[in-house]
């Protein structure tokens, strides 16, 4: 990432240099609103994975009810023999 004096980061950088008993309410103010807009949640997403054909579940299948992993089963095991005629 380029960070010349002119980014978002740099400013963030800038301003959190100036100690806080020093800070005017401008300061603190752009400090919020650059440290909101810089959260991971907030930024842009880039064109590549608004393009890609990803769906989400609302309503995911519970795994096993929360038990982890099914017993494994032996592939060469025999079911047991019924004893009905």
């Amino acid at each position: 990432m380029n960070d010349t004096p002119n980014t978002p980061r740099r400013r963030l950088q800038l301003l959190l240099a100036v100690l806080e008993r020093d800070r005017t309410e401008a300061q603190w103010d752009e400090i919020n609103e650059l440290e909101i807009s810089l959260t991971p949640v907030n930024r842009e997403v880039p064109e590549q994975a608004v393009r890609r054909n990803t769906t989400v579940n609302p309503n995911p299948k519970p795994n096993n009810g929360g038990r982890g992993k099914p017993p494994f089963k032996h592939p060469h095991k025999r079911p047991p023999k019924s004893n009905a005629p």
